[in-house]
């Protein structure tokens, strides 16, 4: 899609904008390389998205979506990497962007935003699992300074094939430079906005 240059702002989710998610990620699923945990055949409701932001939101992790005029053009958030507290300053993230904005910067702008928040909330490790045939997001994780620190081969299967998982991981804050400190709870406040022309 030929974009003029417009204005991303990216912001914390709310239940209005569950129906413009549940389009995006269905989408994904349905017709792109998405999420290696997700499959075709996966139904996903409206409440069932409505409850997840709900829990993230009870333990303070960041759902972000990414607006253009107005529109829910992409989105972006976190869940613990493991239940076990030794893993508790880890996280494993997810991010989707609309198919009329992909290659528009909503992701060079979504991602940055969802790593500032996750290291202001005192996170100091970020994991995301990447279909080995998503070369585009592959990028952007790289933009993003995640590097590659494992291959799962043949860990999905879907659309008629298997599917390799890339592992992709950054750190967050002074990453594991020092010890934890203080626990700080609270995802730092997101009102960003960039222009992309």
């Amino acid at each position: 899609m030929g974009i003029s240059p417009q204005k991303i702002t990216v912001r914390p989710s709310s239940d209005l904008d569950v129906p413009a998610m549940l389009a995006i990620y269905l989408h994904h699923i349905n017709r792109g390389v998405g999420d290696l945990g997700a499959y075709p055949m996966e139904k996903l409701e409206a409440e069932d998205l409505k409850r997840r932001r709900k829990n993230l939101r009870n333990h303070r992790l960041p759902h972000l979506v990414a607006e253009i005029g107005g529109a829910v053009a992409g989105y972006a958030y976190v869940v613990p990497f493991r239940k076990r507290p030794a893993y508790r300053y880890t996280l494993k993230h997810s991010i989707y962007i609309h198919p009329d904005y992909l290659n528009a910067g909503v992701g060079r702008t979504l991602l940055p935003a969802l790593i500032d928040s996750c290291a202001a909330a005192g996170y100091r490790q970020i994991i995301g699992y990447i279909d080995s045939a998503n070369q585009p997001s592959l990028r952007l994780h790289e933009a993003c300074g995640f590097v590659q620190v494992g291959l799962l081969p043949s860990v999905g299967y879907k659309y008629g094939h298997w599917s390799d998982s890339v592992m992709m991981q950054r750190a967050l804050g002074p990453g594991s430079s020092t010890p934890p400190g203080d626990w700080v709870e609270a995802a730092a406040p997101i009102g960003i906005v960039e222009e992309i022309g």
